[in-house]
C-alpha cells in the first residue's frame, strides 16, 4: 500500500465512528470476532483500544493487524485505524 492510498483512506476515516471498542479485558476473543465482523462490512473502521498505556495500545494494535490479516492506517491516543480488502465487495 502506498502513501498515497494510506492518505487517501485516513481522509475516509476521519469521520468515523470507532465501532469496536477493546476494554479493561483487553483483546478477547469476542473483540477480535467483532474486529472480523466489522472489517468483513465495511473494511475501513475505527477500533478503540481502552488502555491508558501507550505501548500497551501499541501492541494490541499490532496483535489485531497480525491476527486479522488487517492494515494498521493509523492510530492516534486510543484510536486505531484499520482497513483490509474485502475481495467479495470489488
Amino acid at each position: 500500500m502506498t502513501n498515497k492510498d494510506k492518505k487517501a483512506l485516513k481522509e475516509k476515516a476521519h469521520r468515523l465512528k470507532p465501532v469496536v471498542t477493546a476494554g479493561q479485558a483487553g483483546l478477547t476473543t469476542n473483540v477480535l470476532a467483532e474486529i472480523e465482523i466489522a472489517l468483513n462490512h465495511h473494511e475501513l473502521i475505527k477500533v478503540r483500544l481502552r488502555s491508558q498505556d501507550r505501548e500497551q495500545r501499541k501492541l494490541q494494535a499490532a496483535q489485531i493487524c497480525t491476527k486479522t490479516e488487517a492494515i494498521l492506517i493509523q492510530s492516534i491516543g486510543q484510536i486505531s485505524v484499520l482497513y483490509r480488502k474485502n475481495p467479495d465487495k470489488h
